[in-house]
C-alpha cells in the first residue's frame, strides 16, 4: 500500500494493524485535551473533594464504556465510524453523521490552534517580545495539519512523544503544588464550594461525560487499526478513563491554587515557562491532529476525495478561522456535541441487536450496500438529539443515546418481523396455489 493510504473507503487489513502500545499512545494522546481541564476547573470549584472524585470516576466510567463499545465494533470490522454508518444509516444517510463529526472536529481544530497561539503570544509579550498572533497561529496550524496528513503513522509518533511529556509535566507540576503549598491537602479536603458555583452530582457527571463524548464517538476512526478487538477495547477504555481523569485533576488543582485551568499556565506560574509552552503544544497537538484526521475521513465519505487532500483543506480552513472560532464558535460546538452521541448509540444497536442474528456482520454489510437512506436510523438520531437538547432531567447525552438506541431497535425489529410475515404469507400463498 502507498504510504498515504489510510483505508478511508475500505476495512483495514490485518497486516496493517498496529501494536497495543502504539494504539494506546494514540488514544491516550487523544484524551489529553486542554478543554477537559476547563471542565476540571469548573468541577473543582463546584464540588467537595469527595464529590469531585465520585463525579470524575462515574463520568469517565460512562465515557469508557461508551467508547469501548464503539471500539469493539471497529476492532471487529476494521471499519471507520463513517463506513460503519453506511451500513446503519445507508450510503447517503451516512453523510449526516459524517458531516456532523467532520464540521465539529474542524471547529475544535481551529479552537485548539488558537488555544495554543494566544497563550504563546502572551508568554512572549511578558518577556518583552512582540509577536503578531498570526505567527504562532500559522506555524502551529501547519505543523498539526502535517501530522494528520501523514495519517495514523504520524499520529502514533506524535502521541508516543507527547504522552510521556504531558504526563511528566503534569505530574511534576502536581508535586510542586504540594511542595509550594504545605497546606494543599488540608485545603483540598476541607474545600466547600461557593453557593453560586456549586454543582449537583447529576450536573457534575453530565459535565464530565459531555466534555468529550463527541470526540469519543470518533473512536472507531483510530482503533480500527488495532490488532484485534480485545486490544481496541482495552486501549480505548483505559485511555479514556485515565486520560480524562488526569485532565480533570490538573484543571481542578490549577484552578484552586493558581487561578487557572490549564496545566501549561500552572507550569508558567510555577516559573517553568519553557516546559509550560512545550506541554501546552503537545497537549493540544495530540488532540488536534486526531480531530483533523477524523474530519478528513468524514468528508472523504461524503465526497469520495482521498482523506489526505481534505485534511489539507480542513487544516487550512481551521487555521485561518482559528481566532474567530475561539471567540465565537464554542457555544455552537457544544450544541453540535449534543447531536453526536446518538450516532454511536444507533451503531451499537445495529451491531448488537439487529444485524447479529444468524449472520456475520461482514455478510450483512455486503447485503446492505444497496441501501441509500435508512429512515429508521435518521428518525432515531433526530429523536435522540431532541431529547438530549430539550429534556432537562438526568444526563442529556445519555438520555439521547437511550432514546436513539431503543427507538432504532424497536423500529428495525418490527420491520424485520413484518418482512418475515410477508415472506411467510407469500410462501403460504405459493404453496396453496401449487396444491390447487
Amino acid at each position: 500500500m502507498a504510504s498515504h493510504t489510510d483505508f478511508e473507503q475500505t476495512t483495514v487489513p490485518l497486516e496493517q494493524r498496529k501494536s497495543f502500545i502504539g494504539m494506546f499512545a494514540v488514544m491516550l494522546g487523544f484524551t489529553f485535551f486542554s478543554a477537559s481541564m476547563w471542565t476540571g476547573a469548573t468541577l473543582g470549584a463546584g464540588l467537595t473533594l469527595k464529590d469531585f472524585i465520585i463525579a470524575v470516576l462515574c463520568g469517565n466510567l460512562i465515557l469508557g464504556i461508551y467508547t469501548a463499545i464503539l471500539a469493539y465494533l471497529a476492532g471487529t470490522t476494521g471499519l471507520s465510524l463513517h463506513l460503519l454508518s453506511r451500513y446503519t444509516f445507508g450510503r447517503y444517510g451516512s453523510f449526516l453523521p459524517s458531516f456532523l463529526l467532520g464540521i465539529t472536529q474542524v471547529g475544535w481544530f481551529g479552537v485548539g490552534v488558537a488555544m495554543f497561539a494566544i497563550p504563546v503570544q502572551m508568554y512572549l509579550k511578558a518577556k518583552g517580545i512582540q509577536c503578531n498572533i498570526w505567527i504562532p497561529v500559522l506555524i502551529s496550524g501547519a505543523v498539526m495539519t502535517a501530522s494528520a496528513y501523514w495519517g495514523i503513522k504520524a499520529l502514533t509518533v506524535v502521541s508516543v512523544i507527547a504522552v510521556p511529556a504531558i504526563a511528566i509535566g503534569g505530574g511534576f507540576s502536581a508535586l510542586k503544588v504540594f511542595a509550594d503549598h504545605p497546606d494543599a491537602w488540608s485545603r483540598l479536603a476541607s474545600f466547600t464550594p461557593d453557593q453560586a458555583k456549586a454543582l449537583t452530582m447529576s450536573g457534575a457527571i453530565a459535565l464530565t461525560v459531555g466534555s468529550f463524548i463527541s470526540g469519543g464517538t470518533c473512536t472507531p476512526d483510530f482503533v480500527r487499526f488495532a490488532k484485534n478487538r480485545k486490544h481496541a477495547v482495552i486501549t480505548t477504555a483505559v485511555a479514556f478513563f485515565i486520560g480524562n481523569s488526569l485532565m480533570f485533576i490538573f484543571g481542578a488543582v490549577g484552578g484552586m491554587f493558581y487561578n487557572t485551568n490549564d496545566i501549561s499556565n500552572v507550569l508558567v506560574a510555577q516559573g517553568l515557562l519553557i516546559p509550560g509552552i512545550i506541554v501546552l503544544g503537545m497537549n493540544i497537538w495530540t488532540t488536534n491532529d486526531n480531530a483533523l484526521y477524523t474530519s478528513g475521513l468524514g468528508f472523504s465519505n461524503i465526497t469520495g476525495i482521498p482523506k489526505r487532500y481534505l485534511v489539507l483543506f480542513n487544516g487550512l480552513l481551521g487555521t485561518l478561522l482559528a481566532v474567530i472560532l475561539y471567540n465565537n464558535f464554542c457555544g455552537y460546538l457544544n450544541i453540535l456535541n449534543s447531536l453526536i452521541p446518538s450516532v454511536g448509540a444507533i451503531l451499537a444497536a445495529d451491531f448488537f441487536v439487529i444485524r447479529r442474528c444468524g449472520k456475520s456482520y461482514e455478510e450483512l454489510t455486503q447485503l446492505d450496500k444497496g441501501c441509500k437512506v435508512r429512515l429508521s436510523a435518521v428518525v432515531a438520531w433526530a429523536a435522540g438529539a431532541l431529547v438530549a437538547n430539550f429534556v432537562p432531567y438526568g444526563i442529556s447525552s445519555i438520555n439521547g443515546m437511550i432514546v436513539a438506541f431503543v427507538l432504532y431497535s424497536i423500529w428495525e425489529c418490527c420491520h424485520t418481523a413484518l418482512v418475515q410475515r410477508d415472506r411467510i404469507s407469500a410462501l403460504e400463498k405459493s404453496l396453496e396455489e401449487l396444491r390447487k
